[in-house]
């Protein structure tokens, strides 16, 4: 609950008015922050006491327009706020049905439903949602469907056996130099495709402090770890001193070389990206962010906000997008979002094919169908805008890429290209026979 509100009605200068700290050489020169365990973990655990600034943001027109029919006595400086977005999440049939015309199926997942990915969405994302079409791409990602219990074959709680690679609660080591640091497993939107669908918004099996504390005595102790990925559920939901103090931990680990964090807040929670947040992140420079993209429609002014403050900051971003049928399955669709986000200075990194998860064969395609929208973004757009097609293997193979059939094989010596037009190309190669036959 939120105790109190204090508007203060001027402007916040802006981000670039404040000198940036000195970044060290490298992460391991910094010194933890404040030796004092962090309260408010794991997130939203605590009343919260808030002083608003007066925002300097922009809106929406869906955005405005859904906060004056739905919140008419919430003032802007209160949807602006991020803790107010997570206090009034729709998590219940009752709130969303108040907010969208639930169709028949949408409806009966929730009288049969028993357990699996809860249902939390921030009023911000709301606002996207098509509150009449059920097949709307958004609405589709984030509404349970009761094809959410129809089980196919090969489908698996954790798909990718994370659980056989966890050195310590919470810390998966499967890779020689780099481990997954799972530091909350909440999130303030949770997508009905989760590969952690087993923990999402399990409180029972979420992390804490006594848990941080094991996984960075494992990094510590491990001199080959030089690059931390920290995910979940999703970080950027902890408050600012719960990441601070986590953040210059980790960075104090001499042969820590650099920081990732995986997040979906700048596309459903946008409002988290306040001054206070960047000026924890940029402490820790090099930092990379990951951010979950699903479709163009995220593209909002709210989100360009977040992005851009990201990058000013110094902060490089990428995106990462899982291919869902219905979803974003065209050439079209992932065109015009991944050009979008190349206007917010994200880079598309990662395409993945989507996991095997109980009760996600509705949205899973052909690896054809991955294979098709490379094809149509390879040489058609900047390459820049081409992510790496993935498919993170089952039982723990790890990120496996996928390409076309651009090399055709060798003939006499010279090795035979197709490109993105179709037309065939030769290479001179040298020492190369026909019996080297390569295909990509």
């Amino acid at each position: 609950m939120i105790e109190k509100l204090v508007v203060i009605e001027e402007e916040p200068p802006s981000l670039t008015e404040e000198p940036p700290e000195p970044v060290p050489a490298r992460l391991g020169d910094l010194p933890p922050r404040s030796a004092e365990i962090p309260s408010g973990i794991p997130a939203y655990s605590r009343p919260i006491q808030l002083k608003l600034v007066k925002p300097n943001a922009k809106h929406s027109a869906r955005s405005r327009d859904y906060r004056l029919r739905f919140h008419p006595g919430v003032s802007q400086a209160e949807w602006d706020d991020w803790t107010w977005q997570i206090a009034h999440r729709i998590t219940t049939l009752e709130q969303l049905g108040r907010v969208i015309h639930l169709s028949d199926g949408e409806s009966r997942v929730f009288q049969d439903r028993k357990e699996g990915i809860p249902l939390s969405i921030t009023p911000y994302y709301a606002s996207l949602l098509d509150p009449f079409d059920p097949a709307q791409a958004l609405r589709r990602t984030v509404v349970p469907s009761i094809y959410e219990y129809l089980l196919s074959p090969g489908e698996d709680q954790d798909p990718l056996s994370e659980e056989k690679d966890t050195v310590v609660p919470g810390l998966v080591h499967r890779y020689p130099d780099r481990v997954l640091f799972l530091v909350t497993y909440a999130c303030s939107t949770y997508c009905r495709y989760c590969t952690r669908s087993r923990a999402v918004g399990d409180g029972v099996c979420d992390t804490g402090i006594g848990r941080w504390e094991q996984a960075l005595a494992y990094i510590r102790d491990h001199s080959e770890v030089r690059d931390v990925l920290i995910s979940g559920g999703d970080p950027l939901t902890l408050p600012d001193e719960a990441l601070d103090w986590l953040l210059s931990r980790i960075a104090a680990i001499p042969h820590v070389e650099f920081i990732r964090i995986g997040t979906k807040v700048p596309a459903v929670l946008p409002q988290r990206i306040t001054r206070s947040l960047i000026k924890v992140l940029r402490r820790y420079r090099p930092l990379f962010i990951s951010i979950h993209a699903t479709h163009p429609d995220e593209i909002t002014p709210e989100m360009r906000q977040a992005c851009g403050r990201l990058a000013d900051a110094g902060i490089p971003l990428g995106s990462q997008t899982v291919l869902l049928a219905g979803v974003n399955d065209s050439v079209e669709t992932m065109t015009k979002l991944f050009h979008g986000l190349l206007t917010m200075r994200v880079r598309p990194y990662y395409l993945y094919q989507c996991d095997p998860i109980p009760g996600s064969n509705h949205f899973r395609t052909s690896v054809a169908k991955g294979l098709e929208i490379i094809r149509g973004l390879r040489g058609h757009t900047t390459g820049y805008a081409v992510p790496t097609y993935v498919i993170d293997a089952p039982g723990g193979g790890g990120k496996i890429p996928l390409l076309p059939e651009y090399a055709m094989g060798y003939e006499n010596g010279d090795l035979l290209l197709k490109n993105y037009e179709g037309k065939t190309f030769r290479y001179p190669d040298p020492g190369a026979s026909e019996d080297r036959f390569i295909r990509c």
